[in-house]
């Protein structure tokens, strides 16, 4: 395997890799779109969580060893394999389908082979590394032994009881990485760190955008779907400027200024955990405009006056709150900066579900892109204005 330099950027094999997430994350907008519900939107963000992780394992590893490399590249297509059929699991995660495998089983194992994968092409891409060799066995003890544990226990439940084992697997799994400590993990290129998550963003944007299309797939084409289509565009775009114009920039300097374990624990803080909210926002607004654009494009079923029902009409504002508020802390971990208007704007939009529910779904998504248009622009001036300070 070789090693990363300084000046390191993303290579077109982790382009390849990241393919497959793209279905992945596409499957758990499906995953939560079948059953709406509390246990099964809790349920998504468990198995979101899993496959955060097994992306994340791979954008540290690429980062000190290049993806393009003959060994590395092996390792990649194996872990792609993996997560294919990880992802091919989903819908039947929390509900089995009599007649094939067992899929949480088969969810489970693919899990612990990409955790596996991870630890040991770590090992050996750094053979003389023995604070890294201490990190990874404490990180094989503490945050992938017992988690795995747990997620095949709660393989043999199903309903309440599973989605809870699992959600306390990720608990303890997410826990470990901060009682390992930063010490042995290294981020090489911070720009290619940076451009790694960034990317990531563009593919959980990319799905809403297909969750809109899927939203009105083999309905016919109105002018209330192109309304709605447009509006949810909007949603996205806003989100994409907030994201690349205002808040991935000040975040890759922080990380450029830092070095040595300082450097990772911000990397391990705004990166690999603070963008797991940012993507999960981007999901649950996916899954709102997903449901919007039916009931538009279903006038057979559906009145354009009619509201969304339930939990879809908090997903549709909560997720763009949840992205808000995700945003805001990425602001503030990298450099104490508090942004009033993503925090306020954030919360509100998290407590908007209450008026979504009562408003007809076409008006409640362009109400939502007027939202999100007006915070951009508004926080983007007072970012001007406030300099270092409060926004």
């Amino acid at each position: 395997m070789i090693a990363t330099e300084g000046g390191h950027r993303v290579t077109p094999a982790e382009l390849f890799f990241d393919l497959v997430f793209v279905y992945a994350i596409t499957q758990v907008t499906a995953l939560m779109a079948a059953d709406p519900s509390a246990l099964r939107l809790l349920g998504g963000a468990v198995v979101l969580a899993l496959l955060w992780w097994c992306w994340c394992c791979f954008a540290w590893l690429g980062n000190v060893v290049r993806a393009d490399s003959g060994a590395m590249f092996a390792v990649l297509v194996a872990v792609m394999a993996v997560v294919m059929v990880v992802s091919l699991t989903v819908p039947e995660v929390y509900h089995d389908l009599p007649g094939g495998l067992y899929a949480p089983l088969v969810f489970v194992l693919c899990y612990g082979a990409v955790r596996i994968l991870h630890l040991v092409s770590y090992w050996i891409s750094s053979p003389g590394d023995e604070a890294l060799h201490a990190t990874l066995r404490r990180t094989a003890l503490l945050s992938v032994g017992p988690p795995f544990v747990l997620l095949l226990v709660g393989s043999a439940f199903t309903g309440v009881t599973q989605v809870l084992i699992w959600f306390g697997a990720v608990v303890i799994d997410y826990g470990g990485i901060y009682l390992t400590g930063s010490s042995g993990w290294r981020v090489n290129s911070p720009g290619h760190f940076a451009e790694r998550h960034g990317l990531i963003v563009i593919i959980a944007l990319g799905e809403s955008i297909v969750a809109i299309g899927v939203g009105v797939s083999a309905l016919p084409i109105s002018t209330p779907v192109l309304a709605g289509t447009a509006a949810g565009l909007l949603v996205v775009a806003g989100l994409w400027r907030l994201y690349f114009r205002q808040i991935s920039e000040g975040a890759e300097h922080r990380l450029t200024a830092l070095e040595g374990d300082e450097r990772t624990r911000f990397a391990r803080d705004a990166y690999t955990f603070l963008h797991l909210p940012l993507v999960g926002g981007i999901v649950l607004t996916a899954l709102g405009m997903k449901k919007v654009l039916h009931q538009v494009a279903d006038s057979r079923h559906y009145d354009l006056s009619e509201p969304l029902h339930g939990l879809v009409a908090w997903a549709l504002s909560g997720g763009v709150g949840l992205f808000l508020l995700a945003s805001a802390a990425i602001l503030l971990r990298s450099g104490g900066r508090r942004s009033l208007v993503l925090i306020i704007g954030g919360l509100a939009c998290m407590a908007a579900g209450a008026l979504v529910v009562l408003l007809p779904a076409l008006l409640a998504l362009a109400l939502l892109a007027a939202a999100v248009t007006s915070m951009v622009v508004l926080h983007s001036r007072r970012a001007v204005a406030a300099g270092p300070g409060t926004q």
